[in-house]
């Protein structure tokens, strides 16, 4: 799953990120109170994976899969194989196409479903991103990596940090010893130490 290492490779810079940014924010604005509104331009645009280089595109599985794909019309795995080769190597526009061949074969692939929504953050769509999260946890309520996704983007991408703070709660309240718990936990202590009234007002899930 693509959003795996989506997920965990923000995390190894965004939540540093965060405190700049609301910092950033709230100078911009006068110093005034409350959750920053603002856009601030080092969130303009999306943040990129924190990991290794992008992988060179292998031109030769490549053609394999592709012809997998041609002679299979029904079978969604290889448009997957496809689309994550896409991925590891920045070509979200080519990893949209796929994973979106792919869920219309199987709509109900959560994981697919995920890893489109992030592809659509890395092309600077956040409001299709989350979109695309809505519906995942549609398919799956409880899926951490999507709600841990799912915080980022409203972070990032929609710069609602009130939003994110709930969503990276429920990942907490939902598992909070696992590494999205643990990854979760960082982000809410980051972004409320760096600016204690955000999230005043956010009540905890099922509050």
């Amino acid at each position: 799953m693509k959003s795996d290492a989506v997920a965990f490779g923000i995390a190894g810079i965004a939540f540093g990120l965060i405190a700049g940014w609301v910092i950033g924010t709230e100078q911009a604005r006068g110093g005034s109170g409350g959750a920053a509104a603002g856009v601030a331009p080092a969130a303009a645009a999306p943040a990129t994976p924190a990991s290794a280089p992008p992988v060179v595109l292998d031109q030769a599985q490549v053609t394999a899969l592709t012809s997998v794909a041609e002679r299979e019309p029904s079978n969604p795995r290889p448009r997957v194989d496809l689309a994550n080769l896409y991925f590891d190597a920045d070509r979200y526009d080519d990893a949209i196409k796929w994973y979106g061949d792919a869920l219309k074969l199987n709509p109900n692939d959560v994981n697919v479903s995920t890893d489109l929504g992030v592809s659509y953050y890395y092309t600077n769509q956040p409001d299709k991103a989350l979109d695309q999260f809505a519906h995942s946890l549609k398919l799956e309520p409880r899926h951490l990596k999507t709600l841990l996704n799912q915080g980022i983007v409203r972070a990032f991408g929609k710069q609602d940090l009130d939003g994110a703070i709930l969503s990276w709660q429920q990942v907490i309240a939902l598992a909070p010893d696992s590494p999205e718990g643990q990854a979760a936990k960082r982000a809410l202590d980051t972004l409320q130490s760096a600016h204690p009234s955000t999230g005043a007002s956010a009540t905890r899930p099922g509050g």
